[in-house]
């Protein structure tokens, strides 16, 4: 099972993102604070886990946090600051809606800009090895999936109810035979070869 707390029974926020590395779509963020006495041995990196785990999951999360929020930069806003910098906005974003503030932040990966003059730490597979950045992996990538099918219904020819808007092989296909939306990250490489795209 992950482990609780980094300081024993602290009011910790765990902090993580979601969809980093796509090629349409905005970066998702999620910030939880779980209760001291929160425990549960089937919670881990939402990665690891099955979509239908995750949103069973999303449920239990959202039912027992003690604080919990969700917040996003767009497409344009990664292409106008770039990903690291719209990752981080988006976590800050999440961590100033939370109803509860925390006393330390616990941030997935090893890159973070201090948020106000709360502490942090900055822990690398910090969703695989925290139950409250583990849960944040979890409500940050079902929100983030939710928002893709919900533009799939808009733009079908990109698989993003099954890619999610990660490069893969058909969404790339897609972008070349199509072009680019008004979703897609422009900052990105969205094809292999390099050409002038029309916009949809």
């Amino acid at each position: 099972m992950l482990k609780p707390f980094f300081l024993d029974g602290n009011r910790e926020a765990g902090c993580d993102e979601a969809g980093r590395g796509c090629l349409a779509g905005p970066v998702y963020a999620a910030a939880v604070i779980l209760p001291k006495k929160y425990r549960n041995r089937e919670l881990n990196d939402s990665k690891q886990l099955a979509a239908r785990q995750r949103e069973r999951l999303r449920g239990e999360i959202i039912s027992a946090a003690a604080a919990w929020s969700i917040a996003s930069c767009s497409n344009t806003e990664i292409d106008e600051m770039n990903i690291l910098r719209a990752s981080i906005t988006a976590m800050h974003r999440a961590i100033a809606g939370l109803k509860v503030t925390p006393l330390l932040l616990l941030i997935d990966g090893n890159r973070f800009y201090t948020y106000g003059n709360i502490p942090h730490h900055t822990i690398v597979r910090g969703d695989a090895t925290y139950l409250s950045i583990a849960a944040a992996s979890v409500l940050a990538k079902t929100e983030r999936d939710h928002h893709m099918e919900e533009l799939d219904a808009l733009f079908p020819c990109y698989g993003w109810r099954h890619n999610k808007g990660y490069p893969t092989a058909e969404h790339r296909r897609a972008i070349a035979e199509y072009g680019p939306t008004a979703y897609h990250r422009l900052s990105f490489n969205l094809v292999d070869l390099q050409q002038e795209l029309p916009f949809l």
